[in-house]
Protein backbone atom coordinates (compact mmCIF):
# COMPACT_ATOMS: atom_id res chain seq x y z
CA UNK A 1 0.00 0.00 0.00
CA UNK A 2 2.87 2.24 0.81
CA UNK A 3 4.56 1.79 -2.63
CA UNK A 4 1.70 2.72 -4.49
CA UNK A 5 1.06 6.06 -2.51
CA UNK A 6 4.48 6.52 -2.81
CA UNK A 7 4.39 5.96 -6.81
CA UNK A 8 1.05 7.75 -7.44
CA UNK A 9 0.90 10.92 -5.05
CA UNK A 10 3.44 13.88 -5.30
CA UNK A 11 5.33 14.39 -1.56
CA UNK A 12 2.11 15.68 0.04
CA UNK A 13 2.85 16.41 3.85
CA UNK A 14 1.72 14.72 6.77
CA UNK A 15 -0.33 18.22 8.01
CA UNK A 16 -2.05 18.05 5.15
CA UNK A 17 -3.19 14.23 5.32
CA UNK A 18 -4.05 15.12 8.97
CA UNK A 19 -5.79 18.15 8.29
CA UNK A 20 -8.35 16.39 5.00
CA UNK A 21 -8.61 13.30 7.97
CA UNK A 22 -9.85 16.51 10.56
CA UNK A 23 -12.14 17.76 7.72
CA UNK A 24 -13.43 14.22 7.00
CA UNK A 25 -14.92 13.54 10.31
CA UNK A 26 -16.39 17.02 10.83
CA UNK A 27 -17.85 16.85 8.17
CA UNK A 28 -19.28 13.54 8.77
CA UNK A 29 -20.78 15.24 12.07
CA UNK A 30 -22.13 18.00 10.42
CA UNK A 31 -23.67 16.39 7.13
CA UNK A 32 -25.85 14.09 9.40
CA UNK A 33 -26.96 17.08 10.48
CA UNK A 34 -27.32 19.15 7.51
CA UNK A 35 -28.59 16.13 5.42
CA UNK A 36 -32.18 16.72 7.61
CA UNK A 37 -32.11 20.54 8.60
CA UNK A 38 -34.44 21.51 5.61
CA UNK A 39 -36.72 18.78 6.57
CA UNK A 40 -36.77 18.82 9.99
CA UNK A 41 -37.29 22.83 9.62
CA UNK A 42 -40.00 22.42 7.10
CA UNK A 43 -41.88 19.47 8.21
CA UNK A 44 -41.14 19.07 11.76
CA UNK A 45 -40.80 22.46 12.59
CA UNK A 46 -43.54 24.03 9.77
CA UNK A 47 -40.74 26.39 8.64
CA UNK A 48 -41.17 28.52 5.20
CA UNK A 49 -38.78 27.36 2.35
CA UNK A 50 -37.78 31.52 2.25
CA UNK A 51 -36.85 31.44 5.93
CA UNK A 52 -35.21 28.04 5.35
CA UNK A 53 -32.66 30.46 2.35
CA UNK A 54 -32.27 32.95 5.24
CA UNK A 55 -31.55 31.29 8.08
CA UNK A 56 -28.89 29.44 5.44
CA UNK A 57 -27.77 32.33 3.81
CA UNK A 58 -26.98 33.87 7.41
CA UNK A 59 -25.04 31.18 8.60
CA UNK A 60 -22.98 31.15 5.81
CA UNK A 61 -22.54 34.80 6.02
CA UNK A 62 -21.85 34.23 8.87
CA UNK A 63 -18.82 32.20 8.70
CA UNK A 64 -17.22 34.62 5.42
CA UNK A 65 -16.86 37.30 8.22
CA UNK A 66 -15.39 34.67 10.90
CA UNK A 67 -13.02 33.92 8.15
CA UNK A 68 -12.10 36.95 7.29
CA UNK A 69 -10.61 38.63 10.71
CA UNK A 70 -9.42 34.23 11.50
CA UNK A 71 -7.10 34.74 8.58
CA UNK A 72 -6.22 37.79 9.95
CA UNK A 73 -5.53 36.47 13.28
CA UNK A 74 -3.38 33.68 11.70
CA UNK A 75 -1.10 35.93 9.64
CA UNK A 76 -0.62 38.15 12.73
CA UNK A 77 0.56 35.70 15.68
CA UNK A 78 1.65 33.43 12.72
CA UNK A 79 0.29 30.52 13.98
CA UNK A 80 -2.59 28.30 12.26
CA UNK A 81 -3.29 26.00 14.77
CA UNK A 82 -5.26 27.85 17.67
CA UNK A 83 -7.79 29.13 14.95
CA UNK A 84 -8.25 25.71 13.75
CA UNK A 85 -8.87 24.42 16.67
CA UNK A 86 -11.10 27.18 18.20
CA UNK A 87 -13.22 26.61 14.89
CA UNK A 88 -13.52 22.60 15.32
CA UNK A 89 -14.03 22.85 18.82
CA UNK A 90 -17.32 25.27 18.34
CA UNK A 91 -18.38 22.93 15.66
CA UNK A 92 -18.46 20.08 17.68
CA UNK A 93 -20.05 22.38 20.71
CA UNK A 94 -22.96 23.34 18.00
CA UNK A 95 -24.35 19.76 17.36
CA UNK A 96 -26.36 18.99 20.42
CA UNK A 97 -28.05 22.03 20.07
CA UNK A 98 -29.84 20.98 16.92
CA UNK A 99 -31.27 18.23 18.60
CA UNK A 100 -32.95 20.43 21.69
CA UNK A 101 -34.08 22.93 19.46
CA UNK A 102 -38.10 23.43 19.67
CA UNK A 103 -38.02 26.15 16.68
CA UNK A 104 -36.41 28.01 13.63
CA UNK A 105 -34.92 31.04 15.72
CA UNK A 106 -33.06 28.14 18.13
CA UNK A 107 -31.79 26.39 14.68
CA UNK A 108 -30.54 29.47 13.73
CA UNK A 109 -29.04 29.85 17.01
CA UNK A 110 -26.79 26.46 16.51
CA UNK A 111 -26.42 27.09 13.05
CA UNK A 112 -24.68 30.52 13.87
CA UNK A 113 -22.16 28.62 16.25
CA UNK A 114 -21.53 26.12 13.81
CA UNK A 115 -20.65 28.68 11.09
CA UNK A 116 -18.70 30.40 13.24
CA UNK A 117 -16.65 27.36 13.97
CA UNK A 118 -16.32 26.89 10.37
CA UNK A 119 -15.49 30.39 9.71
CA UNK A 120 -12.96 30.49 12.56
CA UNK A 121 -11.06 27.54 11.03
CA UNK A 122 -11.52 27.61 7.13
CA UNK A 123 -8.94 30.77 6.36
CA UNK A 124 -6.19 29.22 8.22
CA UNK A 125 -6.64 25.52 7.33
CA UNK A 126 -6.45 26.30 4.11
CA UNK A 127 -3.34 29.04 4.35
CA UNK A 128 -1.79 26.06 6.56
CA UNK A 129 -2.12 24.01 3.34
CA UNK A 130 -0.04 26.38 1.10
CA UNK A 131 2.65 26.87 3.86
CA UNK A 132 3.77 23.40 4.06
CA UNK A 133 3.15 22.81 0.33
CA UNK A 134 5.82 23.77 -2.76
CA UNK A 135 3.83 25.79 -5.18
CA UNK A 136 4.29 22.62 -8.29
CA UNK A 137 1.65 20.40 -5.95
CA UNK A 138 -0.80 23.15 -4.72
CA UNK A 139 -3.51 22.49 -6.19
CA UNK A 140 -2.52 18.54 -6.05
CA UNK A 141 -2.77 19.45 -1.78
CA UNK A 142 -5.62 21.64 -1.84
CA UNK A 143 -7.34 18.39 -4.24
CA UNK A 144 -6.26 15.65 -1.51
CA UNK A 145 -7.82 17.59 1.56
CA UNK A 146 -11.13 18.42 -0.21
CA UNK A 147 -11.26 15.13 -1.36
CA UNK A 148 -10.84 13.48 2.27
CA UNK A 149 -13.13 16.53 3.31
CA UNK A 150 -15.60 15.03 1.05
CA UNK A 151 -15.79 11.51 1.48
CA UNK A 152 -17.08 12.69 5.05
CA UNK A 153 -19.37 14.88 3.23
CA UNK A 154 -20.92 11.55 1.54
CA UNK A 155 -20.16 9.15 4.54
CA UNK A 156 -22.17 11.24 6.89
CA UNK A 157 -25.68 11.35 4.93
CA UNK A 158 -24.91 7.87 4.29
CA UNK A 159 -24.79 6.80 8.15
CA UNK A 160 -27.57 9.59 8.55
CA UNK A 161 -29.96 7.19 6.41
CA UNK A 162 -29.19 4.29 7.92
CA UNK A 163 -29.59 6.26 12.05
CA UNK A 164 -33.22 7.15 10.63
CA UNK A 165 -34.03 3.64 10.22
CA UNK A 166 -32.40 2.61 13.52
CA UNK A 167 -34.24 5.53 15.25
CA UNK A 168 -37.29 5.00 13.13
CA UNK A 169 -37.11 8.28 11.46
CA UNK A 170 -36.09 10.02 14.37
CA UNK A 171 -34.38 13.16 13.54
CA UNK A 172 -33.47 14.49 17.06
CA UNK A 173 -32.11 10.84 17.94
CA UNK A 174 -30.16 11.30 14.67
CA UNK A 175 -28.64 14.58 15.96
CA UNK A 176 -27.47 13.55 18.78
CA UNK A 177 -25.27 10.73 17.39
CA UNK A 178 -23.93 13.32 15.43
CA UNK A 179 -21.88 14.66 18.71
CA UNK A 180 -19.07 11.46 18.14
CA UNK A 181 -17.85 11.92 14.73
CA UNK A 182 -17.15 15.87 15.51
CA UNK A 183 -15.34 15.48 19.01
CA UNK A 184 -12.60 12.62 17.06
CA UNK A 185 -12.17 15.57 14.77
CA UNK A 186 -11.18 18.10 17.68
CA UNK A 187 -8.60 15.15 19.16
CA UNK A 188 -6.85 15.13 15.76
CA UNK A 189 -6.89 18.40 15.47
CA UNK A 190 -5.00 18.31 19.06
CA UNK A 191 -2.60 15.86 18.88
CA UNK A 192 -2.11 15.42 15.26
CA UNK A 193 -1.18 18.78 13.98
CA UNK A 194 2.26 20.11 14.83
CA UNK A 195 1.76 23.77 15.83
CA UNK A 196 4.69 25.13 14.14
CA UNK A 197 5.07 29.04 13.47
CA UNK A 198 4.87 29.83 9.84
CA UNK A 199 8.22 31.30 7.99
CA UNK A 200 6.84 34.10 6.57
CA UNK A 201 8.75 37.34 6.11
CA UNK A 202 8.94 40.23 8.47
CA UNK A 203 5.79 41.76 7.13
CA UNK A 204 2.85 42.67 9.87
CA UNK A 205 -0.89 41.53 8.75
CA UNK A 206 -3.01 44.15 9.63
CA UNK A 207 -6.95 44.28 10.40
CA UNK A 208 -8.09 43.12 7.13
CA UNK A 209 -10.29 46.22 6.67
CA UNK A 210 -7.55 48.79 6.30
CA UNK A 211 -7.52 50.23 2.96
CA UNK A 212 -3.40 50.30 2.82
CA UNK A 213 -3.20 46.44 3.31
CA UNK A 214 -6.34 45.54 0.53
CA UNK A 215 -3.76 47.78 -1.82
CA UNK A 216 -1.32 44.95 -1.30
CA UNK A 217 -3.46 42.73 -3.03
CA UNK A 218 -3.39 42.86 -7.02
CA UNK A 219 -5.78 43.22 -9.93
CA UNK A 220 -5.35 39.29 -10.37
CA UNK A 221 -6.68 38.27 -7.10
CA UNK A 222 -9.62 40.86 -7.06
CA UNK A 223 -10.12 38.82 -10.80
CA UNK A 224 -10.61 35.67 -8.53
CA UNK A 225 -13.00 37.29 -5.69
CA UNK A 226 -15.12 38.55 -8.71
CA UNK A 227 -15.00 34.85 -10.07
CA UNK A 228 -15.80 33.86 -6.59
CA UNK A 229 -18.90 35.69 -6.22
CA UNK A 230 -20.69 35.14 -9.39
CA UNK A 231 -19.90 31.34 -9.26
CA UNK A 232 -21.93 31.51 -5.56
CA UNK A 233 -24.58 33.38 -6.78
CA UNK A 234 -25.33 30.55 -9.31
CA UNK A 235 -24.81 28.13 -6.70
CA UNK A 236 -27.23 28.67 -4.02
CA UNK A 237 -27.49 26.05 -0.64
CA UNK A 238 -27.62 22.27 -1.53
CA UNK A 239 -30.50 22.23 0.93
CA UNK A 240 -32.56 23.14 -1.97
CA UNK A 241 -31.44 19.91 -3.53
CA UNK A 242 -32.84 18.20 -0.79
CA UNK A 243 -35.87 19.86 -0.65
CA UNK A 244 -36.67 19.31 -4.44
CA UNK A 245 -35.68 15.55 -4.08
CA UNK A 246 -38.59 15.30 -1.42
CA UNK A 247 -41.26 17.87 -3.54
CA UNK A 248 -40.29 15.25 -5.80
CA UNK A 249 -41.75 12.02 -3.98
CA UNK A 250 -38.27 10.74 -2.13
CA UNK A 251 -39.25 9.64 1.40
CA UNK A 252 -38.07 11.46 4.70
CA UNK A 253 -35.99 8.45 5.59
CA UNK A 254 -33.84 8.77 2.10
CA UNK A 255 -33.49 12.41 1.88
CA UNK A 256 -29.84 12.18 2.92
CA UNK A 257 -29.57 10.05 -0.02
CA UNK A 258 -29.23 13.51 -2.10
CA UNK A 259 -25.92 14.34 -0.54
CA UNK A 260 -24.60 10.74 -0.68
CA UNK A 261 -25.14 11.51 -4.38
CA UNK A 262 -23.69 15.18 -4.47
CA UNK A 263 -20.47 14.26 -2.58
CA UNK A 264 -19.61 10.95 -3.97
CA UNK A 265 -18.83 12.92 -7.20
CA UNK A 266 -17.21 15.67 -5.48
CA UNK A 267 -15.36 13.43 -3.94
CA UNK A 268 -14.08 11.34 -6.78
CA UNK A 269 -13.43 14.73 -9.20
CA UNK A 270 -12.05 16.96 -6.94
CA UNK A 271 -8.04 15.46 -6.73
CA UNK A 272 -8.31 15.09 -10.29
CA UNK A 273 -9.25 18.74 -11.21
CA UNK A 274 -7.23 19.90 -8.85
CA UNK A 275 -3.81 17.71 -11.07
CA UNK A 276 -5.57 18.88 -14.10
CA UNK A 277 -4.94 22.67 -13.17
CA UNK A 278 -1.33 22.23 -12.05
CA UNK A 279 -1.09 20.67 -15.58
CA UNK A 280 -2.73 22.38 -18.00
CA UNK A 281 -4.38 25.81 -15.69
CA UNK A 282 -7.19 26.37 -13.84
CA UNK A 283 -9.39 28.62 -16.74
CA UNK A 284 -10.55 25.17 -18.53
CA UNK A 285 -11.98 23.22 -15.44
CA UNK A 286 -13.53 26.10 -14.04
CA UNK A 287 -15.82 26.60 -17.50
CA UNK A 288 -16.60 22.79 -17.65
CA UNK A 289 -17.82 23.33 -14.03
CA UNK A 290 -20.40 25.97 -14.94
CA UNK A 291 -21.21 24.13 -17.85
CA UNK A 292 -21.73 20.99 -15.39
CA UNK A 293 -24.09 23.60 -13.57
CA UNK A 294 -26.13 24.54 -16.15
CA UNK A 295 -27.13 21.37 -17.25
CA UNK A 296 -27.52 20.57 -13.75
CA UNK A 297 -30.13 23.62 -13.39
CA UNK A 298 -32.25 22.44 -16.09
CA UNK A 299 -32.51 18.76 -14.81
CA UNK A 300 -33.75 20.47 -11.72
CA UNK A 301 -35.79 22.71 -13.65
CA UNK A 302 -37.74 19.96 -15.41
CA UNK A 303 -40.35 18.02 -14.42
CA UNK A 304 -38.54 14.71 -15.00
CA UNK A 305 -39.00 12.97 -11.65
CA UNK A 306 -36.44 11.60 -9.10
CA UNK A 307 -34.42 10.16 -12.28
CA UNK A 308 -34.43 13.96 -13.73
CA UNK A 309 -33.44 14.99 -10.04
CA UNK A 310 -30.58 12.87 -9.51
CA UNK A 311 -29.08 13.53 -12.50
CA UNK A 312 -29.13 17.14 -11.52
CA UNK A 313 -27.85 16.67 -8.43
CA UNK A 314 -24.56 14.54 -9.56
CA UNK A 315 -23.94 16.92 -11.82
CA UNK A 316 -24.18 19.53 -9.37
CA UNK A 317 -20.87 17.56 -7.28
CA UNK A 318 -19.76 17.53 -10.52
CA UNK A 319 -19.65 21.09 -10.72
CA UNK A 320 -18.04 21.47 -6.68
CA UNK A 321 -15.15 19.17 -7.91
CA UNK A 322 -14.15 21.01 -10.98
CA UNK A 323 -14.02 24.36 -9.33
CA UNK A 324 -14.19 24.71 -5.31
CA UNK A 325 -10.75 23.61 -4.98
CA UNK A 326 -9.46 25.08 -8.18
CA UNK A 327 -10.45 28.95 -6.72
CA UNK A 328 -8.90 28.06 -3.28
CA UNK A 329 -5.55 27.23 -5.20
CA UNK A 330 -5.96 30.73 -7.48
CA UNK A 331 -6.18 32.53 -4.13
CA UNK A 332 -3.08 30.99 -2.47
CA UNK A 333 -1.23 32.16 -5.72
CA UNK A 334 -2.53 35.60 -6.05
CA UNK A 335 -2.00 36.25 -2.38
CA UNK A 336 1.48 37.76 -0.89
CA UNK A 337 2.67 35.02 1.35
CA UNK A 338 2.39 37.36 4.39
CA UNK A 339 -1.07 38.09 3.75
CA UNK A 340 -2.40 34.84 2.50
CA UNK A 341 -4.62 33.75 5.51
CA UNK A 342 -6.26 37.31 4.83
CA UNK A 343 -6.65 36.90 1.48
CA UNK A 344 -8.29 33.82 1.92
CA UNK A 345 -11.15 35.42 4.35
CA UNK A 346 -11.79 38.29 1.95
CA UNK A 347 -12.04 35.93 -0.34
CA UNK A 348 -14.46 34.02 1.95
CA UNK A 349 -16.30 37.36 3.37
CA UNK A 350 -17.22 38.23 -0.27
CA UNK A 351 -18.80 34.91 -1.24
CA UNK A 352 -20.44 34.25 1.79
CA UNK A 353 -22.29 37.65 2.15
CA UNK A 354 -22.96 36.68 -2.18
CA UNK A 355 -24.18 33.10 -0.57
CA UNK A 356 -26.71 35.10 1.83
CA UNK A 357 -28.43 36.82 -1.48
CA UNK A 358 -28.65 33.62 -3.31
CA UNK A 359 -29.96 32.02 -0.82
CA UNK A 360 -32.88 34.48 -0.21
CA UNK A 361 -33.95 34.71 -3.61
CA UNK A 362 -34.08 31.19 -3.98
CA UNK A 363 -35.79 30.69 -0.87
CA UNK A 364 -38.79 33.92 -1.80
CA UNK A 365 -38.69 32.40 -5.58
CA UNK A 366 -39.30 29.09 -4.32
CA UNK A 367 -42.15 29.87 -2.34
CA UNK A 368 -43.79 32.73 -4.54
CA UNK A 369 -43.05 30.69 -8.29
CA UNK A 370 -41.96 27.54 -7.41
CA UNK A 371 -39.05 24.86 -7.62
CA UNK A 372 -38.52 25.32 -10.79
CA UNK A 373 -37.60 29.18 -10.90
CA UNK A 374 -35.01 28.85 -8.38
CA UNK A 375 -33.45 26.57 -10.76
CA UNK A 376 -33.56 28.71 -14.01
CA UNK A 377 -32.17 31.72 -12.08
CA UNK A 378 -29.23 29.67 -11.11
CA UNK A 379 -28.63 28.09 -14.20
CA UNK A 380 -29.21 31.73 -15.43
CA UNK A 381 -26.33 33.41 -12.94
CA UNK A 382 -23.75 30.63 -14.39
CA UNK A 383 -24.42 31.30 -18.02
CA UNK A 384 -23.19 34.77 -16.73
CA UNK A 385 -20.58 33.58 -14.83
CA UNK A 386 -19.10 31.73 -17.70
CA UNK A 387 -19.72 34.34 -20.36
CA UNK A 388 -17.63 36.74 -17.82
CA UNK A 389 -14.47 34.47 -17.42
CA UNK A 390 -14.95 33.91 -21.07
CA UNK A 391 -14.70 37.69 -21.84
CA UNK A 392 -11.87 38.20 -19.06
CA UNK A 393 -9.64 35.29 -21.09
CA UNK A 394 -10.38 37.36 -24.55
CA UNK A 395 -9.28 40.33 -22.86
CA UNK A 396 -5.98 39.33 -21.10
CA UNK A 397 -5.17 38.18 -25.09
CA UNK A 398 -5.01 41.45 -26.24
Amino acid sequence: MASFKNANLPKISRTVWTLGLVSMFMDISSEIVHALLPLFLTVTLGTSVALVGVIDGIAEATASISKMFSGYLSDRIGRRKPMILLGYGLGALSKPLFALAAGPMPVLGARFIDRIGKGLRGAPRDALVADVTPLEIRGRAYGLRQALDTVGAFAGPLAAIGLMAIFSDNMRAVFWVAVFPGLIAVLLVIFGIEGRRSELPNVKAHVPLRIRDLRNLDRGFWAVVGIGVMFTMARFSEAFLILKANNDGLPLALAPLVLVVMNLVYSLGAYPAGALADNGGTQRPLLCGLACLVVADIFLASRLGLVGTFAGIALWGGHMALTQGLLAQLVAERAPEALRGSAFGIFNLATGITMLAASVLAGVLWDYAGPSATFIAGGGFAGIAALLILFRRMASRK
